[in-house]
């Protein structure tokens, strides 16, 4: 099991990984992040860990504000040092939460409900999760279109007809159905956000794929998924082998 510690304290963190590898010395600790900022950044430029433990009160404001600002797929067990945080709305609505200072039967309760959860269990749990965010919307209040900046004008697009978006470092492109494409002046981790979870999907760090013009997936050799659309694209649509499930379970709800 490979896990993020979201922790503004050290001594905090370095405790938690501690308890971790007691309780089962697989688990690998990813990485550390201290801040909303960082974390965010962390989860743009890596691989999904399988579970997060997530302080709620960090160093530049609340967890929450997270979810704000990337679409955050990994289950998340909650930390926090005050038991007058809400937490009757952290029992129902998440994997678990653990009340500073963490105990260890309490830190192994949680790994095994974690275990214990099947991959609808996790959907549910998420769509939960989101609800408890500042700034969440439900689908009705997603974008149906967008403006596309065009010299000294505004094009208005369609989200119907858009197959996928896709970014380099330099630019971001809009890939329409009928083979044309348009220059876009938003990244990846914002354009995400606006879009209906149900409809489009972030496949890696290059492409948000829409579920309707997804025409066929290929098994490729290493557990990847190969995205075939109608368009052509710049490269190959690949889904890594740590979202494929994800990515199967998205196309079917």
């Amino acid at each position: 099991m490979k896990v993020l510690i979201v922790e503004d304290e050290t001594a905090a963190s370095e405790n938690l990984a501690v308890m971790l590898q007691e309780i089962d010395n697989t688990i690998e600790v990813l990485h550390v992040t201290e801040s909303v900022e960082q974390t965010n950044k962390w989860l743009c430029a890596n691989e999904a860990p399988d579970l997060i433990f997530m302080d709620i009160h960090l160093s530049d404001g609340s967890a929450f504000a997270l979810f704000d600002q990337t679409d955050v797929q990994t289950p998340i067990v909650f930390t926090t040092a005050y038991d007058q945080y809400a937490l009757e709305a952290f029992r129902v609505n998440s994997i678990d939460y653990l009340l500073k200072p963490i105990k260890t039967d309490e830190l192994a309760r949680a790994l095994d409900k974690y275990r214990r959860w099947s991959k609808t269990d996790v959907m549910e749990y998420m769509e939960k999760v989101m609800r408890l965010s500042p700034g969440y919307r439900g689908l009705s209040e997603y974008k149906n279109s967008i403006l596309v900046p065009y010299k000294d004008r505004l094009i208005p697009v369609n989200l119907d007809d858009v197959v996928c978006f896709y970014s380099t470092e330099r630019k971001t492109q809009v890939f329409m159905k009928d083979n044309t494409m348009l220059d876009y002046n938003k990244s990846l981790d914002s354009i995400i956000c606006s879009l209906a979870p149900n409809r489009f999907f972030r496949a890696n760090k290059q492409y948000i794929v829409a579920k309707d013009y997804v025409r066929e997936i290929v098994i490729w050799f290493d557990n990847r998924l190969l995205v075939q659309l109608p368009v052509k694209i710049p490269e190959p649509l690949f889904v890594s082998k740590n979202k494929a499930s994800e990515f199967k379970n998205w196309m079917t709800r």
